[in-house]
């Protein structure tokens, strides 16, 4: 659903409380343009660099580097171009993020026009529903999003992570998928999707979010989200007991300079960002850069997980608000009916065998 266009069947989220006190959000066209040159960094009441206002980090830019670039970090400036034009065409479907994988132009090109799909299959057209003012296109000149290593791509898995991979794949191949609601992923039982962190990752579409700060504490609130908004304290506290594991981890930040940095730790293993367990740590760095612009930096460390830690980048650029409510909640009404509908297969299918 279209956090834009979509508008007016979504539910005013009643925030007010949370009004940005001084920034608000500005059309993100203006990234890119002179207006940085003559630009003051904005600061709160207490001193601190103002973040607050509304985000978008919308992008083709994929993860990790396609395979095709090799150890190629940047486009050219006529690679980008060409790319960008293609990307933000009108008539684009935005959820075709997997097309910057493919060399071929004309295969992108085919690939991005939903009208190219199969004729039966039947779903509203995503270029009309999900398409922004400012049509989704690349980030940056990057390749990927990852920064480190140099090649963009997650290190390889560790021996451990491997191992229980393994468990988990035998355990999953002796259920189906739609056996019962524990084998459904879990952003389908509204708990938690895979780009919410952190570290926040864009998501598909709705890709919206909110900034609000006092002198203690910083709120992050992303709209396409099944946790509650980010709350993180600034004031020293320490992180909660180990005991306590949660999918979004437990956050505690502080200013170095005019960069606000964010540690995270404490996830629970159920989170398995990336293939990662319980000891992942992230560490999240937010530095204004423009009167349009947030760089957002991010490292993921967990021994047990991978062979090295690694890092990515992306830019967080200012839009439009307001945000609406992602009405999802753990145990999905929906998931009665995706079970219902695969007993009904599995009944047609057992009559078919039979009769034969």
């Amino acid at each position: 659903m279209s956090h834009r266009r979509l508008a007016t069947a979504a539910t005013l989220l009643a925030m007010s409380w949370l009004t940005p006190a001084s920034v608000s959000g500005q059309p993100q066209e203006v990234r890119g343009t002179d207006a940085a040159s003559d630009w003051t960094l904005p600061r709160t009441p207490d001193g601190q660099p103002d973040l607050q206002g509304y985000w978008t980090t919308q992008t083709f830019t994929p993860l990790q580097r396609p395979e095709h670039l090799a150890d190629q970090e940047f486009y050219s400036e006529e690679e980008w171009a060409a790319l960008q034009a293609q990307l933000t065409a009108e008539g684009v479907d935005p959820l075709a993020g997997s097309v910057v994988n493919l060399e071929d132009a004309e295969a992108r090109e085919e690939s991005l026009r939903q009208t190219n799909r199969d004729e039966t299959y039947v779903h509203y057209d995503n270029a009309v529903w999900l398409r922004t003012a400012v049509p989704k296109g690349l980030s940056s000149r990057r390749t990927s999003l990852i920064t480190d290593p140099p090649n963009g791509r997650i290190p390889p898995q560790a021996e451990a992570a491997r191992q229980l991979a393994s468990v988990r794949a035998d355990a999953g191949r002796r259920r189906g998928p739609f056996d019962g609601f524990e084998t459904r992923p879990l952003s389908e039982r509204c708990i938690a999707w895979p780009h919410n962190g952190p570290p926040m990752l864009p998501p598909a579409y709705n890709d919206v979010h909110q900034i609000f700060q006092t002198p203690d504490h910083v709120v992050l609130f992303t709209e396409l989200n099944n946790n509650m908004p980010r709350i993180i304290p600034l004031d020293g506290r320490p992180h909660v007991s180990d005991k306590i594991r949660q999918f979004p981890g437990d956050s505690r930040g502080r200013w170095e300079g005019d960069t606000l940095v964010v540690e995270t730790r404490h996830f629970t293993d159920k989170t398995r960002f990336q293939g990662s367990g319980d000891g992942l740590y992230v560490m999240e760095r937010f530095t204004r850069v423009g009167p349009a612009e947030i760089r957002y930096e991010f490292t993921v460390e967990d021994p047990a997980s991978w062979t090295s830690l690694w890092s990515g980048e992306i830019p967080m650029v200012t839009t439009e608000g307001p945000m609406y409510e992602f009405a999802c909640h753990e145990g999905n009404h929906d998931l009665r009916h995706i079970l219902e509908i695969y007993r009904n297969i599995e009944r047609q299918d057992a009559a078919a065998a039979a009769s034969k």
